[in-house]
């Protein structure tokens, strides 16, 4: 059972949520590792899944594609005159799979970042064919973020396997001190994982993420057993 970590935004914390699962998932004794496949600018989120994640995996495995340039994919080959090879993702992912229980991918950007042409994020989820959680940081600004993307995933045909609000006890604002329960009132039938600053929350919240989806059956209950 994998997870494809996708985002409203750049900067919202899906590798600090990629790691604080990963954590979570090798203490339950799950075998779990997480891909970033493509990168553009520095591998600093890539070390730091690598560091999470099972030991037996390297940093190519994990980032198969590896642009320089600190911008959207789609952007970055231009300037470097490469093409993004998607099956060579694939392969990657495939490959992994095999190896381990999880493989949680984090997605580049937010959700609809253009990768090649005609070609986008929410593309190579589909290619992967993994159910979609959608990662949002508690600020001004994240209900209509929130909103956007969820009906994007949905109209697409994904299973949409949560939501999480990162920094969720943050309270700077008015704005965080409601967000939370207004994503509830706008989104009742959707799963909101709460994530506070110090990644703290409870594994059989975090097991909700796999809850719906029967190939996460075991990963489901080996959480909650914690």
């Amino acid at each position: 059972m994998s997870l494809f970590l996708t985002g409203t935004d750049t900067g919202v914390g899906k590798t600090f949520i990629a790691v604080e699962l990963l954590r979570l998932l090798r203490k339950a004794g799950i075998r779990a590792v997480g891909m970033k496949p493509i990168c553009c600018g520095d591998r600093d989120d890539v070390r730091r899944l690598l560091a999470a994640g099972a030991e037996d995996a390297t940093i190519e495995e994990l980032n198969p594609i590896w642009l320089q340039s600190p911008v959207a994919p789609s952007v970055a080959t231009r300037i470097e005159r490469v093409e993004i090879d998607i099956e060579k993702i694939y392969h990657r992912f495939t490959i992994l799979s095999q190896r381990f229980e999880v493989v949680l991918v984090e997605g580049v950007g937010g959700w609809l970042v253009p990768i090649a042409p005609n070609f986008f994020v929410s593309d190579l989820a589909n290619r992967l064919n993994l159910p979609v959680a959608i990662v949002t940081e508690n600020r001004l600004g994240c209900l209509n973020h929130v909103l956007l993307t969820c009906e994007s995933v949905r109209n697409r045909g994904f299973s949409c396997a949560g939501i999480i609000l990162n920094r969720a006890d943050a309270a700077a604002d008015l704005a965080q001190t409601t967000n939370e329960g207004e994503l509830r009132r706008l989104l009742p039938d959707a799963v909101l994982l709460p994530i506070a600053e110090n990644g703290m929350q409870t594994p059989a919240r975090w097991a909700q993420l796999f809850a719906q989806n029967s190939r996460g059956s075991d990963v489901f209950r080996k959480l909650t057993q914690l």
